[in-house]
């Protein structure tokens, strides 16, 4: 695990399982160096990530386990863990991905973590 920014990037299950593990209320964005519509909002979601008083992960999967793992068929996915299982999702749309007001809309509507 190493950290970039504010947000700790992690690219394995056991990473982000330890991760989880240490904090509770965590927004992960799930996705692929490979994937163009990854690439454009990851500065976006990094950004918000730097100006929010969150738990944030950015989560590097090429090789699609953890995809599979969290029954993600679309890149890039945000996940917000409660308790280390999820408990809000925003799955990015097909040839599309994510925009940056779905990012900012989700990250107010998860609750903030536990003082």
């Amino acid at each position: 695990m190493s950290a970039d920014g504010d947000c700790a990037l992690v690219d394995n299950e056991t990473d982000l399982d330890k991760a989880l593990g240490d904090k509770d209320n965590t927004i992960a964005f799930v996705y692929a160096s490979w994937c163009p519509f990854c690439r454009r909002i990851l500065p976006v979601f990094q950004e918000l990530a730097r100006n929010e008083q969150r738990n944030f992960l950015l989560v590097e999967d090429d090789d699609e386990s953890i995809a599979e793992k969290y029954v993600i068929d679309v890149f890039p996915t945000l996940l917000f863990f409660q308790a280390g299982k999820v408990a809000l999702r925003l799955d990015g749309k097909p040839g599309v991905g994510l925009n940056e007001k779905q990012v900012k809309d989700f990250i107010k509507f998860c609750p903030l973590p536990e003082a």
